[in-house]
């Protein structure tokens, strides 16, 4: 495919990711249909698509579109997305437009007056955030707001984790060298690797297949290093979803490892992921986990609006709504509750979300305090886009009075 055709492409996947339809639906839907694709092609397609997804409201301005700022604007189209991320990589959209093969067709007058200005947005616009949101993503990052909302404008970077129980970092960056996977340590965990070349041949490489290394951003992974776990414990991930975090666990220490999620199919693929990693992880159905308790340690990575990740599922920053922000602060505040009860003496309860939003970080944590005062904060800790990882918070809390 030329360079055109995949613009093309990239328009025609757009137009339907519009209408609601789910990126990854569209994106597979195409591939089925375009068997002369190859990877690269499809790989560039797919970069093309996702970069209009993060930044959707700029792109729909500098094309000529924008209306209400959501992933169903009936204002925007494909075309306008792909026109303004031309604009804003500074290519000529001529070059593209060209009608030629299977190039978009070429521009029109009023397309072509469009070049001549550049529209003046409001901050919100500028930087890809929902009008509604951005006061309280200000609110909650404060000076840093604009910089984090730029950051999740960009692809994010591509983390490892590297099985302690099998290797060590150096052993894991030589393994994945052999390979054609370049990596380097990242500060923000001592399991963290950063690919910097390569970053597409992760899932096919021995280094993955054999459980050395697993795909984990290094913020989730200092997540994991910021628990009090050692050996003999007995750890439940209460939020497991597909797992990455129980892995993580059980590479911490000599401990009993127990996996649930209110949705069970979510962790089909975990003992899969466990005996490729050579780890011990018990999947637990929601009607026996009150039977397996007390634990000495709960995790509840809880359900979030994501917002430390849209740089990963850029859609999810436009289908959020106030009343969808606030039905997840009810769920997580329920969360906490329900697994404050499985807690044995003298044990631990961590809370965790990829957002980097205060009414569901601290705010929440504060509200569980007061209505749990025997319940005490022992350390809490966030991580920002900005910073080389995606958002994250984590709190550690205790009890009173327990040994």
């Amino acid at each position: 495919m030329t360079p055109a055709a995949r613009r093309q492409a990239a328009i025609e996947i757009l137009d339907q990711i519009l209408t609601g339809q789910p990126a990854e639906k569209e994106l597979t839907a195409w591939a089925r249909r375009s068997r002369f694709a190859g990877s690269k092609d499809r790989a560039a397609v797919r970069d093309h698509v996702f970069d209009a997804l993060r930044c959707l409201r700029s792109f729909a301005a500098l094309g000529g579109g924008g209306g209400d700022n959501k992933v169903t604007d009936a204002n925007t189209t494909g075309r306008q997305l792909t026109l303004g991320a031309l604009r804003a990589e500074d290519i000529d959209p001529a070059d593209i437009f060209t009608g030629v093969g299977h190039a978009p067709k070429p521009l029109e007058t009023a397309e072509q007056e469009l070049l001549t200005t550049r529209p003046e947005m409001a901050q919100a616009e500028s930087v890809d955030m929902p009008d509604w949101l951005w006061p309280a993503f200000a609110a909650s990052l404060g000076e840093a707001a604009e910089v984090a909302a730029r950051a999740l404008q960009q692809r994010a970077p591509v983390h490892l984790r590297v099985n302690r129980s099998a290797a060590d970092r150096d052993t894991a960056i030589a393994a994945l060298a052999e390979e054609g996977i370049l990596a380097e340590t990242h500060p923000a965990a001592d399991t963290a690797l950063s690919v910097t070349e390569g970053a597409r041949k992760i899932r096919n490489s021995s280094a993955y297949l054999t459980g050395l290394v697993e795909l984990q951003d290094a913020a989730s992974q200092a997540v994991i290093e910021a628990l009090p776990l050692a050996d003999g414990q007995r750890v439940l991930d209460y939020c497991a979803g597909g797992g990455g975090k129980s892995l993580a666990i059980a590479a911490r220490a000599k401990l009993a490892v127990f996996a649930h999620d209110i949705a069970p199919q979510r962790m089909k693929d975990l003992p899969t992921r466990a005996d490729r990693a050579g780890a011990a992880i018990t999947v637990l159905a929601p009607d026996d986990v009150a039977a397996k308790a007390p634990f000495d340690l709960v995790l509840c990575d809880a359900p979030c609006s994501g917002s430390g990740s849209w740089r990963r599922a850029p859609e999810g920053k436009w289908r959020l709504t106030q009343a969808r922000l606030d039905e997840l602060c009810q769920t997580q505040a329920q969360i906490l509750q329900d697994a404050s009860q499985l807690v044995g003496p003298g044990g631990t309860l961590a809370y965790a979300t990829c957002s980097m939003l205060n009414v569901e970080n601290g705010d929440q944590v504060a509200a569980f305090l007061a209505a749990n005062p025997e319940w005490q904060l022992q350390q809490d800790h966030g991580w920002q886009v900005q910073d080389g990882t995606d958002g994250f918070y984590v709190a550690v809390l205790s009890r009173f009075g327990d040994d």
